[in-house]
């Protein structure tokens, strides 16, 4: 079952494109302000050249006044311009990142996996740090196009002056560019391997912290902590690589602005000197070419945030192309339906049978604990049903002929290792805020005595992955907020096994009363459970070998009662 995707599979420079189409408003805007800015900043010398040219040498006191009023003006234009101008493109900026953000997040979200070889750190890693960089494009072109026009505004009033002096800029400009777009070449790939590589980085360490306790618990942290160390300092290495390129583009960039500056200067002042042009005029193209750096460093920048934009946004599409891994029906099961699961093959299920009916409270003892986790995906869609044989069928209907929300709505699978989120108890147990039956979960869950524990109650602040909270607290805590799900069939997987035996006992009672009417399967090794539960299937080898009531089981069948008695 595929999850419909709204939005058509992109490569990196279609998602390029996509942003500055829905951002042209704010960059017409911003362009305009910064173009603004930029004409400011180049009105100041050519003003200064015109007061030394006409108002100095008439020395009058109505023209110095109208001059200084003139400078006062092209000030505040420079500066209410550029005030507003970036205000503009920030916003438009980082509204975009957080659209991309969002997209990323969504995919990775949705009740069926794409098909892409990143792991979950490298997917955060593309969610923020290169949606980020791939939005920095709304704000790269407006300063691009705006460093452009003051650097065609200074050539022409130069030009104006002495065509020698146009031509030069205008043919410095182009030399300059010409070296740095091959330069710009070599960041974008050195970017590309650093993004990564930081983005393997982050998928280790996420890794890392997910197993600290296990690797804590056999001694294998500090093997752990050597990998992420090797895999870290390649990233390091790579960032370094960048920065050595980005250096030195960085100072050729500025090297070359300065020469075109300095031979500006000079062929002012020699043609100044040879009478060719006006004190006014050389006052003029000497501030021009002290001017012209800035936007020339602006402009010469550009491609090197061009680049790592695309090198984002490639990664970005890295995972926003990928396809689902399975393709969705459109039909709803039937309110209130069994499940079946008939003929299933897949890992360890060897043609595995069985049928639940509505309302029926079934647990499974299964044998080999791969078997449980084989079964527990199957039911969870983590598997795609075409790939498995057999069929499973949710209210008289095969799963792969309902849609994936439907299947979420109608049944919910709660893994063994529950994910634990920060925020509080109530935020984990009922995270879309809409649950009627918070209370009944709590209860028999029995996780009263954490929420009678803390003067908080259920908005107790719990830590990231409940590091705040034990094994038994976290697994009582994630079983509250299945059963506050409310759904018409709810599958367990081992819900029980870090409580004591006395809880364990009250737990199973309570769910099975909590539960009374509607289907619920428990994959369980736990006593107290499987005594709770109208009937028991034994799964060994893959294939259902038993059936029968707990207690029947424990009196005939010597294996049964070895595996599940404690």
């Amino acid at each position: 079952m595929r999850t419909p995707d709204t939005q058509r599979p992109r490569p990196g420079a279609d998602i390029l494109r996509t942003a500055l189409r829905r951002n042209i408003g704010a960059m017409v805007r911003g362009t305009v302000l910064m173009g603004l800015y930029q004409a400011g900043e180049t009105a100041f010398p050519i003003a200064l050249g015109l007061i030394v040219e006409h108002a100095l040498q008439d020395r009058s006191p109505a023209a110095l006044g109208l001059s200084i009023g003139a400078l006062a003006v092209i000030i505040t234009t420079v500066s209410l311009s550029w005030r507003f101008g970036m205000r503009v493109l920030q916003k438009a900026n980082t509204t975009e990142a957080h659209r991309w953000r969002v997209r990323v997040a969504a995919c990775g979200l949705q009740p069926v996996a794409r098909d892409v070889d990143l792991k979950s750190g490298e997917i955060l890693t593309i969610a923020t740090e290169d949606a980020d960089q791939s939005a920095d494009i709304v704000e790269v072109v407006p300063l691009l196009v705006s460093s452009l026009a003051a650097v065609v505004v200074a050539a022409v009033a130069l030009g104006l002056a002495d065509i020698r002096l146009g031509l030069l800029v205008i043919v410095g400009t182009v030399a300059i560019l010409s070296v740095l777009a091959v330069m710009s070449r070599r960041i974008g790939a050195s970017t590309r391997e650093q993004q990564a590589r930081v983005a393997r980085a982050g998928a280790k360490v996420a890794d890392l912290i997910t197993g600290l306790r296990p690797l804590h618990g056999f001694g294998g942290n500090h093997a752990a902590f050597g990998s992420y160390r090797k895999v870290s300092t390649d990233a390091k290495r790579q960032a370094v690589t960048v920065a050595r390129v980005s250096g030195a583009y960085a100072g050729t960039a500025l090297a070359l602005n300065a020469v075109l500056a300095a031979a500006v200067s000079l062929t002012a002042g020699w043609l100044a000197f040879d009478g060719r042009i006006t004190i006014g005029e050389l006052v003029m193209a000497v501030g021009l070419a002290q001017f012209i750096i800035e936007p020339l460093k602006m402009f010469s920048e550009m491609p090197k945030y061009v680049m790592t934009a695309r090198a984002s946004a490639e990664r970005m599409a890295l995972v926003l192309s990928a396809p689902p891994v399975t393709t969705p029906g459109s039909q709803r099961p039937a309110p209130g339906g069994g499940l079946a699961v008939d003929g299933v093959r897949h890992g360890s299920l060897r043609g595995l049978k069985f049928r639940v009916a509505a309302g029926e409270f079934v647990a499974i003892a299964v044998y080999q604990p791969r078997a449980a986790a084989d079964l527990a995906a199957v039911l969870a869609v983590n598997v795609a049903p075409d790939a498995y044989e057999g069929v499973v069928r949710l209210g008289e209907r095969p799963i792969a002929e309902l849609s994936v929300e439907a299947v979420r709505e109608h049944m919910l699978v709660n893994p063994y290792d529950g994910e634990i989120f920060a925020g509080t108890l109530r935020t984990n147990i009922d995270p879309s805020g809409t649950s009627r039956t918070i209370p009944e979960a709590v209860e028999a869950s029995m996780l009263t005595d954490v929420v009678a524990l803390h003067r908080d109650g259920l908005d107790h602040v719990v830590r990231d992955r409940g590091a705040n909270l034990s094994g038994g607290q976290r697994q009582r805590l994630s079983l509250a907020r299945a059963l506050a799900a409310d759904t018409d069939v709810l599958v367990l997987h081992n819900p029980t096994t870090a409580v004591d035996a006395v809880t364990e006992q009250l737990i199973a009672r309570n769910v099975a009363k909590s539960r009374r009417g509607r289907t619920t399967v428990v994959i369980t090794s736990s006593p107290a459970l499987l005594d709770a539960a109208d009937r028991v299937l034994v799964l060994d080898e893959g294939v259902v070998t038993a059936e029968d009531t707990h207690r029947n089981l424990l009196a005939r069948d010597a294996g049964y009662c070895l595996a599940v008695a404690r």
